[in-house]
């Protein structure tokens, strides 16, 4: 460790991905910097506060909490050190056609219930299709996603191939659901997790049932405050294992000699390292950091790609409370398909989308003035689409026209803050390739050795990190992503 210790390495970007990188190579003896090109740290999860609301930009569903327990056990530190988790009860609310609203309760004999009202014999089935989603998310987070995808040589331990057998990576989610499930409704509640996902359920793994079990069996969480918290955590464990963070440094280089990347260059000048991990964008960093020599992938690669969707957001302050909301509160009173094919199959904007709506003020008072609701209304949309004013607007208004239907209350003429936010703010902030929000899809044309490497193969003390690389999208894939590269700095460093 000693000798790592003389090793500058620089970071671009505090979201995750980039401090959890930050984190573990400090803690393995690197001196470490951060550069961010924003005024404050968590990328995509970053805070802004107004007029009494504060409103965490990104990521609202906290799961897999023991993917969190775990990351602040590394550096001998628990969760509760740095927030206050509760669990919500219920889960979540969905709005199904009819309309009919239902509450997801977290304990598994009302979940089971609730199951069984809508298809006799389902609550029996549910127990099956979640054992088998115990086992996929048991291998799949606890070996496959610390793979940093480099070589098949990871994945030539017999064990691992027979797991690979039993984690139905061969079987589409749309067939492995319906072996469990018929009603309608039930087949939207266990299909919804992988509409992030970046493809429709009949192009994703039914390795993706893990998702499920992080749901249902796992709970949803929410962190007191707001999941900032878990950022403002997260940058008070680097910086108290040394790693030095520098905000509004913008870098607009990386700097390569003879294979090497020497450090980076930002509007303030050289700074000089002996690893540069990229926490930013991959394509971004790639393609406009660095000279087309030093490229790995060309335009035509990332143009192939298929992107996780972007989403158009709505930021609001309501100086009321609204009844018939949970904190989570999904709008499925559309035809689920027909918005899946929308962003995947013939991308454009929805015709008649779904859409989510996060209430924080229903759980935590400490976000919203007293007697105030903080909203933030979300629809997942196809990626590089044109955003202009008037169709923000519109999806604004149709949103609108359903929630207050839902609150039986109107709304609009109580909003006092109001923002919208969608591709070019996804472009503009984080230089998100075609303003996608999550990522790269996780198809299996696009899983472990086929996503983009989170090591240089023309650079070699270039590496990446973050959600368009391994393990995938996502809060708690995205920490694991820091690790395992953090991993291979040191292994090769």
């Amino acid at each position: 460790m000693a000798a790592a210790s003389s090793k500058h390495v620089l970071v671009i970007g505090s979201g995750f991905a980039g401090l959890s990188a930050a984190t573990s190579l400090a803690q393995k003896g690197y001196r470490v910097t951060i550069l961010e090109k924003n005024e404050g740290p968590g990328g995509r999860a970053r805070v802004f506060r107004e007029q009494g609301f504060t409103f965490d930009m990104g990521p609202s569903w906290y799961w897999m909490p023991d993917i969190f327990e775990q990351y602040f056990a590394r550096f001998g530190k628990k969760v509760s050190d740095y927030y206050e988790l509760v669990r919500l009860d219920p889960s979540y609310q969905v709005i199904f056609k009819g309309p009919e609203a239902v509450d997801i309760p977290a304990a598994m004999s009302e979940l089971r219930q609730l199951f069984e009202r809508y298809e006799p014999g389902s609550g029996a089935r549910l127990d099956e299709f979640l054992r088998q989603a115990a086992y996929k998310y048991e291998v799949g987070i606890g070996k496959f996603v610390h793979m940093p995808g480099r070589s098949l040589l990871e994945f030539m331990d017999p064990r691992l191939a027979l797991d690979a057998v039993r984690l139905d990576l061969l079987q589409s989610m749309h067939k492995h659901v319906r072996k469990f499930f018929r009603d309608p409704r039930l087949l939207e509640l266990v299909e919804f997790p992988i509409l992030f996902l970046g493809a429709t359920s009949e192009n994703t793994p039914a390795l993706y049932s893990l998702m499920n079990y992080a749901d249902l069996a796992l709970g949803t969480w929410y962190p007191l405050g707001g999941m900032h918290k878990i950022v403002e955590g997260m940058v008070r464990l680097a910086e108290e294992r040394g790693v030095t963070l520098e905000y509004n440094q913008e870098v607009r280089q990386i700097v390569v000699e003879n294979g090497r990347a020497t450090g980076v260059q930002t509007a303030q000048g050289f700074r000089a390292a002996d690893v540069v991990v990229a926490g930013a964008d991959y394509h971004h960093a790639e393609q406009h950091l660095l000279a087309p020599e030093w490229r790995t992938y060309d335009e035509k690669y990332w143009d192939s790609r298929t992107m996780a969707p972007s989403s158009l957001l709505f930021y609001l302050g309501v100086n009321k409370r609204l009844p018939n909301l949970r904190h989570h509160n999904l709008f499925f009173d559309e035809d689920f398909s027909l918005h899946a094919q929308e962003i995947y199959e013939n991308p454009k904007w929805p015709s008649r989308p779904l859409f989510y709506v996060s209430a924080p003020s229903q759980t935590d008072p400490s976000v919203a003035p007293e007697g105030c609701e903080n909203i933030f209304l979300l629809i997942p949309v196809a990626p590089n689409l044109p955003d202009p004013e008037a169709t923000r607007e519109h999806y604004y208004n149709l949103l609108m026209d359903r929630l207050e239907k839902h609150c039986g209350t109107s709304i609009r003429e109580a909003v006092v803050y109001k923002r919208s936010y969608a591709h070019q703010d996804f472009m503009q902030d984080y230089h998100s390739y075609k303003g996608n929000a999550y990522g790269l899809a996780n198809t299996l044309r696009q899983t472990a050795i086929l996503k983009p490497s989170l090591k240089s193969k023309k650079v070699r003390n270039l590496y990446f990190t973050g959600q368009l690389t391994v393990p995938g999208p996502g809060v708690p894939p995205s920490l694991i992503s820091g690790q395992v590269v953090a991993a291979e700095v040191e292994k090769e460093n």
